[in-house]
């Protein structure tokens, strides 16, 4: 069984910064999702199963960044200069993977984390 636990998030000012989490139980291509209240799960970013490649959602790029110690099995995900509306609940996934390929689609995932909330005031 697939274990994903994340951690970091919080109430942060807008323009802040909070690292979020996920530990893994093993290696995985990975990715990050939010779902904001009464909104559908997004996709936010993803990186490969060796971290070479990642790729990101339009709203974010520039401002987050996905990075993973494979050592660790964990996956971080870096959000700088944070707005209201990054405000959401936000999800690790994970999935087997080949190599240097990202995932998007999260019907592409197999395993979710419990989610992290993560609040940006105005």
């Amino acid at each position: 069984q697939v274990q994903l636990v994340e951690s970091g998030g919080g109430l942060v000012q807008a323009g802040g910064s909070l690292r979020l989490s996920c530990a893994a139980s093993g290696r995985y291509a990975m990715g990050w999702f939010r779902q904001a209240p009464g909104k559908e799960r997004m996709f936010v970013a993803a990186i490969s199963v060796t971290g070479a490649t990642t790729y990101y959602a339009a709203s974010v790029k520039g401002r987050f960044t996905i990075s993973r110690d494979n050592a660790k099995n964990t996956l971080y995900l870096q959000m700088n200069s944070l707005k209201p509306e990054d405000t959401a609940v936000y999800y690790c996934a994970a999935r087997r993977g080949y190599s240097d390929r990202y995932y998007v689609d999260e019907n592409e995932y197999d395993y979710w984390g419990q989610g992290t909330q993560v609040t940006v005031s105005s």
